[in-house]
């Protein structure tokens, strides 16, 4: 491993890996990361695919090292030295905010431009199978919402949609909190969820985007297109984001009443965005 002369642990997120910045004998400061040894292949994996993305010249945390310490495995990262994209968008004129929003959906392309492996499960038949667990998860739980039923519905009458969709690399949790501004270049870190799907599956995340600035949220979606998306990207974001929204309760139950109450008040931004399910194209999307 890299010799540090000192280590700050860094208390934040929902991993329960240890986090550190660490700091050289020469200034430098990285992100380092340790776990168990039973993560090993997935931190290999991850570190990996972070060396791809880097490639291709997506501004993100650098992958430096991995490799075996007494606690299992590590890796090291360039620390990104920035601030975060959700402290920084709102004091921004809303013109930029909507440019650093193409800039996002532009790199967003250039991840999905990293094929799924061939051995990957139809497309189809997996999230089906996932809206199947979301909705029975939804039944099951003891908090409900107005609204549930026309989302169900919606979904219900777009499956088909599913079908032939093409996969490719996915973030996994591509929104502003995993932003951040480094001498005013957006920088994309936080890749732990990545998975492989439907590359327009990636933007079920944009609520938290456009909950916070709809103008970023509207550049993603150009800037990812290039240009006024197609009417079909839109119906099959109002099905991926209706079926995150059946499963958000449920899972925020274990983290505690404020958690439940942040997706109940997504569930009602959702549901007045798309006029209880009745259109498909957002009330925040701005051209």
């Amino acid at each position: 491993m890299m010799e540090f002369v000192s280590k700050q642990l860094i208390d934040r997120g929902w991993s329960a890996d240890k986090k550190y910045c660490a700091v050289t004998s020469d200034g430098e400061r990285y992100l380092l990361r340790m776990a168990s040894e039973d993560k090993r292949e997935k931190f290999a994996a991850l570190f990996e695919m972070q060396r791809r993305v880097d490639r291709l010249g997506v501004p993100t945390c650098t992958p430096v090292e991995f490799g075996s310490c007494d606690r299992g495995v590590y890796t090291v990262y360039r620390w990104v030295d920035g601030d975060d994209a959700n402290e920084v968008l709102p004091g921004l004129p809303l013109s930029e905010q909507y440019d650093y929003g193409v800039e996002s959906g532009r790199l967003l392309r250039i991840i999905h431009s990293i094929p799924a492996p061939v051995t990957q499960p139809d497309w189809e038949t997996r999230f089906n199978t996932k809206i199947d667990r979301k909705i029975a998860q939804y039944g099951d739980c003891p908090i409900k919402f107005d609204g549930a039923e026309q989302i169900i519905e919606y979904i219900d009458a777009r499956r088909k949609l599913l079908c032939d969709r093409p996969q490719c690399f996915q973030h996994g949790d591509y929104h502003t909190g995993n932003m951040m501004f480094e001498r005013g270049k957006l920088v994309i870190i936080d890749f732990d969820r990545y998975d492989f799907g439907d590359p327009w599956e990636e933007f079920n995340r944009i609520v938290w985007c456009a909950q916070l600035s709809p103008h970023f949220a509207s550049g993603m979606v150009d800037g990812y297109f290039d240009g006024e998306p197609p009417e079909m990207f839109w119906e099959l974001l109002a099905l991926y984001i209706g079926s995150n929204t059946l499963s958000s309760v449920p899972w925020a139950i274990d983290y505690g009443g404020e958690q439940v109450d942040i997706m109940l008040n997504q569930t009602r931004d959702l549901l007045g965005w798309y006029d209880n399910m009745r259109r498909t194209v957002p009330a925040w999307y701005t051209k």
